[in-house]
């Protein structure tokens, strides 16, 4: 019997988790394994291989460069077996199959909560799972199929398809607050005024962007409340609590119906578009695509033919 033919595939796949987290340890996490019995599982791997694939130091794990030649060629494989499994569609059978996505709140209310009925009418047996998250996450490391998130805030080594054109950051109040306090009519006068302040995923105040004389400059305002959620926010805004620095997009309605105001308007500040991220390995997945030009055909954009790779 050929050596290869006493090699267990889930040694592999333990191989291509250690080079991609630089550990054991944290292999053995994603695996459920404990560190032992991956390291046991690496050992029993390079000796049916005879060849060292691991470079093993008390801080680090690295791979050799006859570790990293077969872990470009084991992802190459397992990379055609997902998609020979995620295209594969038994007879009589529909194509199935599952979408995980994790988007943070805004583009869940904006792009995903319009285009669902639509989807589950082309896409009727797609386990589609839409997790709201405003952190900053590695979608591969926690499981997700792709992520939404403004364009530059789209990790380097990922794929990402503009779902949107450019957005605006808007000053709110309203008209309540602005009677009892004034409205403030250069950027100063905020110091003078009670403003929303917006947590983000990491924890962080986030600093309002704003535009002077035609450059995006991010200052920092004044206030007491702080709230990490774009609904409370609104809702805080609407009952005179302060101004809010808001997505102006997300207020069409409140603005339609005069609830809210815009101020300093000529300091709006544009943003990137809203982009939808997703590694190399998923650029075959049918649902994906569906997903992305139902969102880009409500945003008056052009359908791609296909997810890039």
């Amino acid at each position: 019997m050929p050596k290869n033919d006493r090699i267990d595939f889930a040694d592999l796949k333990l191989f291509l988790a250690i080079v991609r987290c630089g550990s054991f340890r944290l292999a053995a996490i994603e695996a459920g394994q404990t560190p032992s019995a991956v390291s046991h599982a690496m050992r029993r791997l390079e000796d049916r291989l005879g060849a060292k694939l691991l470079n093993r130091t008390s801080r680090a794990v690295s791979p050799t460069e006859a570790g990293l030649d077969l872990a470009s060629r084991l992802q190459d494989g397992f990379n055609q077996i997902g998609s020979a499994l995620e295209s594969f569609a038994a007879p009589g059978t529909a194509r199935l199959g599952s979408l995980r996505l994790n988007v943070f709140a805004d583009a869940a209310h904006l792009l995903i909560a319009p285009a669902l009925p639509e989807f589950a009418r082309v896409c009727p047996g797609v386990q589609l799972t839409v997790v709201v998250d405003n952190r900053p996450i590695d979608i591969v490391a926690e499981g997700y199929d792709a992520g939404i998130r403004y364009g530059h805030h789209v990790p380097e080594d990922m794929i990402a398809v503009p779902l949107t054109r450019s957005q605006r950051w808007v000053m709110v109040a309203s008209p309540a607050y602005l009677k009892k306090h004034g409205t403030p009519r250069q950027l100063g006068e905020l110091a003078n005024h009670q403003c929303l302040q917006l947590l983000l995923g990491d924890n962080s105040s986030y600093r309002w962007e704003v535009d002077v004389a035609g450059k995006k400059k991010s200052i920092r305002v004044p206030g007491v409340i702080t709230i990490n959620d774009t609904v409370t926010t609104i809702s805080a805004c609407k009952a005179g609590m302060g101004i809010a620095y808001v997505l102006e997009a997300r207020i069409a309605d409140e603005l339609a119906r005069r609830t809210l105001k815009v101020v300093l308007e000529e300091h709006a500040c544009p943003e990137d578009p809203l982009h939808i991220y997703y590694s190399s390995r998923r650029y075959n997945h049918p649902a994906l695509l569906r997903l992305i030009n139902l969102i880009r055909e409500r945003q008056s954009l052009p359908k791609i033919a296909k997810v890039r790779g």
